[in-house]
């Protein structure tokens, strides 16, 4: 029986892990709070609706006359989001296949650590690299036309970023495929190839939903890349090799310190930042019914 000591011990260790654990909701409902106060603010002004917030196709909050259409902002944010995964996903799973099916045990400790240190370099560096390497061969070898900043150049350096996401997620994934599956494959005459695209995969779907859309919250979320490489043109347009302005990238340039506090200006940034939380409850959402319905299916 443990001693009146060691249930003290046990019943402090508990709370403590008990605050340890709440530190995530509190954060978070302390976010929510200020994004809703402030929004709650910006949306009292008479000249802002929000319908006309969420229809608008034009976003002049710093110029007159001003205009508060976030459409070209969600616009540009999901033209860089997704061409960033049009991009890393194939490469992404391509990887993962590769890492967990093919590469021999030595390569295989040496190429993930690789590829996740991808994932510790910097953003701002990823921005720079965009403007003097992708920006140059775009307008070099693919359009002469292309904006100096450019949502291509954005999305091309956010697939970057996120490939390490993708492929190591789904090599988990993967590799917590049953090997009797493989097996069972094997023993039907079954290729390498045809075990991975038609076994593993599809076994495997789940998270490989999951890490997509995680790379895709990281990639709607990425500020500075993005900032320097997209530009800071508000624009409504689907046309990669034009300058755009994310949701992200607005709210970096207005809290660079040159607007008051408390005006409309400012308060627009937490409404902008609203709508980003909303956005990505949505699509985790989404990803959790996709989630339970593989299960239903798999198991």
């Amino acid at each position: 029986m443990p001693t009146n000591a060691a249930k003290v011990r046990e019943g402090a260790i508990r709370y403590l892990l008990m605050a340890c654990a709440s530190v995530s909701i509190v954060t978070t409902i302390g976010i929510i709070w200020t994004l809703a106060v402030e929004s709650y603010h910006f949306f009292k002004h008479e000249e802002i609706s929000v319908l006309g917030f969420l229809t608008g196709t034009r976003w002049a909050p710093l110029l007159e006359p001003r205009d508060f259409g976030v459409l070209p902002l969600v616009c540009g944010t999901f033209l860089v989001g997704a061409g960033a995964l049009v991009l890393a996903v194939p490469v992404g799973i391509c990887a993962a296949i590769f890492l967990s099916e093919y590469a021999k045990p030595g390569f295989r400790g040496f190429l993930k650590p690789m590829l996740e240190i991808l994932a510790g370099i910097p953003t701002v560096v990823y921005g720079y690299f965009a403007l003097m390497f992708v920006t140059p061969y775009l307008l070099q070898w693919l359009r002469p036309q292309t904006e100096i900043f450019n949502a291509a150049s954005a999305a091309i350096v956010v697939a970057v970023m996120i490939i390490p996401t993708i492929a190591s997620l789904c090599d988990d994934a993967f590799r917590s495929v049953p090997g009797t599956l493989r097996e069972a494959a094997y023993a039907l005459s079954a290729t390498k190839l045809e075990v991975s695209a038609r076994v593993v995969v599809p076994a495997a779907m789940s998270g490989v939903v999951a890490a997509t859309l995680l790379a895709f919250a990281r990639a709607i979320g990425e500020t500075m890349a993005v900032a320097l490489a997209a530009g800071a043109t508000p624009k409504l347009t689907l046309n990669p090799f034009e300058s755009v302005m994310t949701m992200t990238a607005y709210i970096v340039q207005v809290s660079l310190g040159d607007t008051p506090h408390g005006t409309i200006e400012y308060q627009s940034i937490f409404a902008v930042g609203m709508l980003l939380f909303l956005v990505t409850l949505v699509f985790n959402i989404i990803s959790q019914q996709v989630l339970r319905r593989f299960r239903e299916v798999y198991e």
